[in-house]
């Protein structure tokens, strides 16, 4: 996998509503923990997280440096947002372990062409567009790519157990589950309202006819 972005962080001591001056000052509080480690209260740089967020995959590793020293490869465990301002008030970081695996969700990737889209008209039906997986960190992908090009007809699906895991990567969504296929165009049926209206105009033409003159 690629190598993992860099994120700078200092120690706090401020907690509780002491962080609200954290965030005024433009840094947010976050936590860095891990199986059997200590956690680490620090504060991050809320616009450099931010340009993060925006450009990088959810699973990715991080490697964040703390007071420019230490180094620790961490995930993005959890954001709190708040849901009124949208501004961001807190930061999770699972700090990984080397030889422990981790278990996460990645993002799902197309590539290719169906044959049933482009030629048939379907329209193509993603079910799934994230997994649950287990790795060591350093197998950990960024995202998963398969192929529609097998999507022929409106019959064909792929499922989770036809995607190409990498070596090293455990599948802990059910292989069963339907990951994408393709529907068959709508076909608009004519209104059955204007069929009984000429319907009823005939019969009406057909009486009037019939009636004997005065």
């Amino acid at each position: 996998m690629s190598a993992p972005s860099v994120l700078t962080a200092t120690t706090r001591t401020e907690t509780g509503k002491k962080v609200s001056g954290l965030r005024k000052a433009g840094r947010i509080p976050a936590v860095v923990f891990g199986h059997g480690l200590a956690s680490i209260p620090v504060s991050l740089d809320a616009h450099e997280f931010e340009h993060f967020r925006r450009t990088a995959h959810s699973n990715l590793i991080v490697e964040l440096k703390v007071d420019g020293k230490d180094k620790h490869r961490v995930l993005v465990h959890g954001v709190q947002v708040d849901p009124r301002t949208r501004q961001l008030l807190h930061v999770d970081l699972f700090e990984l372990k080397s030889g422990e695996e981790v278990t996460i969700e990645i993002q799902l990737h197309t590539t290719g062409e169906s044959y049933a889209v482009a030629r048939l008209a379907g329209t193509l039906l993603h079910n799934i567009d994230r997994i649950k997986v287990r790795a060591l960190p350093e197998n950990l992908p960024e995202a998963l790519e398969y192929s529609i090009e097998p999507l022929v007809d409106f019959d064909t699906a792929i499922h989770l157990r036809d995607l190409p895991m990498p070596a090293g990567v455990t599948l802990l969504s059910d292989p069963d589950e339907v990951v994408a296929k393709v529907a068959p165009p709508h076909v608009v049926e004519e209104p059955v309202v204007a069929a009984v209206e000429e319907t009823a105009e005939a019969a009406a033409e057909t009486e009037t006819e019939a009636q004997p003159e005065a």
